[in-house]
């Protein structure tokens, strides 16, 4: 049962912070953050038909589905007082275009590091020790012993050195592997340096196995192109666990086909990739459907995230993890 909705207000002046009504799209997070602020009411809606239990004229706040997104477009245009869309990924990429400028956006950042964190170490494990060979030969009836690279020793850089970025950096000291961070721009943190991303192509042909993670933007689109996987060494991987279109998926297929250099995919460009595409089948090349956040770690998580913002936005403080600040500048 959802509490009594509050009386509305004028968002023309210093209240246009005030969150009163937020949607969330499944019946279940309706019923777990119903209570939790006496202020803000959660109503159910699930974007794929018009809301049954209020009106876009009245809704302030949405989550926004875990996956899919072709539904979504158009579905905000009637909601002329939204002021926040909350994500359920910690990527936001065509977020943007889902609402008007002034609304502000923020993602679940943080909820799917670990997992994402430790299938981007398992990518790397399972292709440097041949166990996607092994899978395949096992389908076969076929006992064929080789010797794989492995993880130990290995030269690892590693694109993106944001939460994510961070778990997979602290997930691969165990194994023993040298990691070479890589960021937007060069600068020293905590853990030491960070080369910038204008260096790649001179990093590339020192590095055994690449890991990109970071975000999709217009600045990264493409970022691991031709000219940095030419770089990297014969045999070398490539493991993307961030979005498809931030490695060239050409220039990778041309690479991979030709066995030169290996990949293991969680994302692809584009995404699901076309029956036939050259990367289902090449050899050295494992792909798992974009599955990095998504373990039964998840919703427990996501509804701790959840119950945080509740409790933010009915107390009229700013929200977490805000990447479009929106009423809040």
């Amino acid at each position: 049962m959802t509490n009594p909705a509050p009386a509305r207000h004028d968002y023309s002046d210093t209240a246009r912070q005030e969150v009163r009504t937020l949607s969330v799209p499944s019946a279940e997070l309706r019923n777990e953050l119903a209570g939790v602020s006496p202020f803000v009411e959660v109503v159910l809606w699930d974007f794929l038909d018009a809301p049954e239990e209020f009106d876009l004229t009245e809704l302030d706040a949405a989550v926004l589905p875990y996956t899919g997104r072709a539904h979504l477009d158009g579905a905000l245009d009637s909601a002329p007082n939204l002021m926040l869309v909350q994500t359920q990924s910690t990527g936001y990429d065509g977020v943007a275009d889902l609402v008007a400028p002034e609304v502000a956006i923020a993602t679940a950042a943080g909820v799917h590091a670990a997992a994402t964190a430790e299938l981007a170490v398992g990518l790397a494990l399972a292709s440097l020790r041949g166990i996607d060979d092994a899978v395949r030969q096992q389908g076969e009836g076929r006992w064929h012993s080789a010797r794989y690279p492995g993880l130990a020793d290995r030269r690892v850089l590693l694109v993106g050195v944001g939460g994510i970025g961070e778990e997979i950096r602290k997930r691969l000291a165990p194994f023993e592997a040298t990691v070479t961070r890589v960021g937007s721009a060069a600068r020293d943190d905590e853990f030491g340096h960070v080369h910038g991303s204008d260096e790649l192509v001179a990093l590339a042909p020192h590095h055994d196995v690449v890991i990109v993670i970071t975000p999709l933007t217009e600045a990264t689109r493409g970022l691991i192109g031709r000219d940095v996987l030419a770089a990297l060494p014969d045999g070398a991987l490539v493991v993307n666990v961030a979005r498809g279109a931030v490695v060239d998926t050409g220039a990778l297929t041309a690479e991979v086909v030709a066995g030169r250099l290996m990949a293991a995919l969680d994302v692809v460009d584009p995404e699901p990739l076309p029956e036939g595409h050259p990367l289902w089948s090449a050899p050295g090349v494992l792909i798992t459907p974009h599955v990095g956040g998504n373990t039964e770690a998840f919703p427990p998580r996501i509804l701790a995230l959840l119950k945080r913002q509740v409790e933010r936005l009915g107390s009229g403080r700013e929200p977490l993890n805000l990447v479009r600040r929106g009423p809040w500048e």
